[in-house]
């Protein structure tokens, strides 16, 4: 049964409303309503109109300005902006989703097309308890912008210091751009953590699970950084191999985290598609790069770590599950 709501309120949701709404077919619910397409691949947008209906009914049932409990629905449910903890909402998947103002502390350029993001999230510790695993993520939205899902490149540790860290790709147009073109000081909407991450206990103890394999491309060693730097403890283990894949060295971040890395034990693969002449390493794919390297000797005790582009953890899981690796050590954060 279709659900009816009288409002008389501008929607958020529709920047061509600029008249109250004094409809109830405006706001028409029905079992059948879900996610309009998303504007970029990293965003969800709710249907029209919809999810602010729904909001108001929310908040004068459990109340304002932070919503603790909801009822699970398959479509983004948001309220009115009330107080420092903002807004309220059930993401597609199910789980409650807060919304936080957030300054930003730090807008620099990690590479071509990459920036470096620093947040200030000490104003709102609570929503920042969750951070525990290396692979999660958060939302952001700069205005009224569709949210971002941005993997958190900073260990879970530092979350708790105040600030959450991100290596964001560069998209015009689109959120992500948005927060890029910042500056410091800039306020942006962001989400309590996120997602379950890399189930690091699928490949622990590391005295069991001897060799780990590390996939990323592009800004996909975002979460990757987050793992190696809060307790992948390679160390312990007898091979740990990150295969970064990037375009060129212009387009590779944390280059200078690099002897930190190996340090602790992380053997680094950088692979490039699109090299200068006088590069004389690993070029093309990293999924070509691996399988040339045939190294994957005792399956048993292997595991993996992937994240980046799509073609890339498809090519890589079937090479690794060619050769004998369990999917449930093949660890990705969505």
């Amino acid at each position: 049964m279709a659900l009816l709501l009288s409002l008389q309120t501008v929607c958020p949701l529709c920047p061509s409303t600029s008249q109250p709404l004094r409809t109830a077919t405006h706001a028409k619910l029905s079992p059948a309503d879900s996610f309009s397409p998303p504007h970029d691949r990293n965003s969800y947008a709710p249907a029209r109109c919809n999810s602010m209906a729904v909001g108001h009914m929310l908040a004068r049932r459990f109340g304002l300005p932070l919503l603790t409990k909801a009822v699970s629905s398959r479509r983004a449910i948001t309220t009115q902006r009330f107080g420092r903890a903002r807004t309220v909402a059930l993401a597609a998947w199910k789980q409650e989703v807060l919304w936080a103002e957030a300054p930003l502390v730090e807008v620099e350029r990690a590479a071509e097309s990459l920036y470096h993001v620093v947040l200030d999230i000490s104003d709102n510790p609570e929503l920042m308890a969750g951070h525990t695993t290396p692979g999660q993520f958060v939302q952001v939205r700069v205005g009224d912008s569709n949210p971002a899902f941005l993997a958190i490149a900073s260990p879970p540790a530092t979350s708790s210091g105040g600030s959450l860290e991100f290596l964001i790709k560069y998209v015009e147009g689109s959120t992500a751009g948005f927060l890029c073109n910042l500056r410091k000081g800039d306020t942006v909407e962001l989400s309590q953590v996120l997602g379950n991450g890399f189930d690091i206990r699928q490949i622990s103890p590391p005295e069991k699970y001897s060799a780990v394999f590390l996939f990323a491309t592009g800004a996909g060693i975002s979460p990757i950084r987050s793992l190696l730097e809060s307790g992948l403890e390679a160390s312990k283990r007898s091979d740990v191999t990150l295969y970064y894949g990037v375009r060129n060295l212009q387009r590779m971040a944390y280059q200078e985290r690099f002897k930190e890395w190996e340090s602790s034990g992380v053997k680094i693969v950088p692979v490039l598609s699109q090299p200068n002449d006088d590069w004389a390493g690993e070029r093309g794919y990293v999924q070509e790069a691996f399988a040339r390297a045939k190294q994957i000797r005792n399956p048993s005790a292997s595991g993996a770590v992937l994240c980046g582009h799509k073609g890339m953890a498809e090519d890589v899981t079937s090479l690794l599950a060619s050769n004998g690796v369990s999917k449930e050590r093949i660890l990705k954060n969505f």
